[in-house]
C-alpha cells in the first residue's frame, strides 16, 4: 500500500471537511488504494474496502485502536483495544466476488455487494429487495431461469449467509461484555467514521505545528511538511525551550 505524505493527507482531509460520510469514506479509500480510480473503488466488495481502510489505519496510526461504547443495559462507559491488523487483508486474500448457493432445486450465483450497490439500494423503498436484484447474477429453479423476486425466504437466507462467510469484513460487529453488569452489547464498528475522526484530529494538530514553526522560523508550509515527524517535533521542543 503506497501512502501519500503529510501534504497529501492534509489535502484529503481538507477535501473531506465539507463532504458527507460517503464522500469521506471514498476519500479515505482513495488514499488507501491509489492504484485504483474513482470509478473502480465503489465497485469493490464492501469487505474489501473495509479491509483496505483497516490497513490504512494501521499504516497511519499503528496497530492498536482505542474503542469506546456505552453498555446497552446499564449505560456504563466501556473502553477497550482492537488490533487493526486483525481486520486488514493482504492483496492475496481478496475473496471470490461471486458466491454460489444450492438449496433444494434452487441454484443461485450472487455477486458480493459493493459500496455502489448499497448506495443505490438505500435510495429505494425496499433496499433489501433492491440489493438482491442488483447483485443476482443467475438464478434457476429446477433448471428454469427465475428472477430475484421468485427466490423464497429460505434461499435468500442462504445467500446472505454465504455472502457473509465469503466477505466477513463487510460487517465488523463487536460483542462486548460490560465489566459493570456483565451483559453483552453488540455494535457495528464503522471504520470509515473512526478513521476520519483520527485523521481530523491529526490534521488539526499538524496545522498547529505548522503555525508554531512558521512563526518561529519563518518557514513555509511546504517546507515544514517536508520535515519528518521526528524533526518537526524536535524543532517544536526547541521553540518551547526558548
Amino acid at each position: 500500500m503506497a501512502i501519500t505524505g503529510a501534504a497529501g493527507l492534509l489535502a484529503a482531509w481538507e477535501a473531506g471537511l465539507a463532504a458527507p460520510p460517503a464522500g469521506r469514506a471514498l476519500l479515505l479509500h482513495r488514499t488507501a488504494r491509489p492504484d485504483l480510480d474513482d470509478r473502480t473503488l465503489p465497485e469493490l466488495p464492501v469487505g474489501e474496502r473495509e479491509a483496505d481502510l483497516f490497513a490504512l489505519r494501521r499504516t497511519l496510526f499503528g496497530e492498536r485502536m482505542q474503542v469506546r461504547m456505552d453498555c446497552a443495559e446499564c449505560g456504563a462507559d466501556m473502553e477497550f483495544e482492537l488490533d487493526a491488523g486483525e481486520f486488514a487483508r493482504t492483496p492475496g486474500e481478496r475473496p471470490d466476488p461471486v458466491v454460489r448457493v444450492e438449496h433444494g432445486g434452487w441454484r443461485v450465483a450472487f455477486r458480493l455487494p459493493a459500496v455502489a450497490d448499497l448506495t443505490a439500494a438505500a435510495r429505494t423503498p425496499d433496499p433489501r429487495a433492491a440489493l438482491l436484484a442488483r447483485c443476482l447474477v443467475t438464478a434457476e429453479h429446477d433448471g428454469r431461469a427465475v428472477t430475484a423476486a421468485d427466490l423464497p425466504a429460505a434461499v435468500q437466507r442462504r445467500i446472505a449467509e454465504a455472502a457473509e462467510a465469503a466477505d466477513p469484513a463487510a460487517d465488523v460487529t463487536l460483542n462486548v461484555a460490560c465489566p459493570e453488569c456483565g451483559r453483552a452489547t453488540r455494535a457495528e464498528l464503522d471504520i470509515a467514521s473512526y478513521l476520519w475522526t483520527e485523521l481530523d484530529a491529526w490534521a488539526r494538530d499538524l496545522l498547529l505545528d505548522v503555525h508554531l514553526l512558521a512563526t518561529a522560523y519563518g518557514w513555509s508550509e511546504p517546507e515544514i511538511l517536508a520535515l519528518s515527524p521526528l524533526r518537526r517535533r524536535y524543532y517544536l521542543e526547541l521553540c518551547a525551550d526558548v
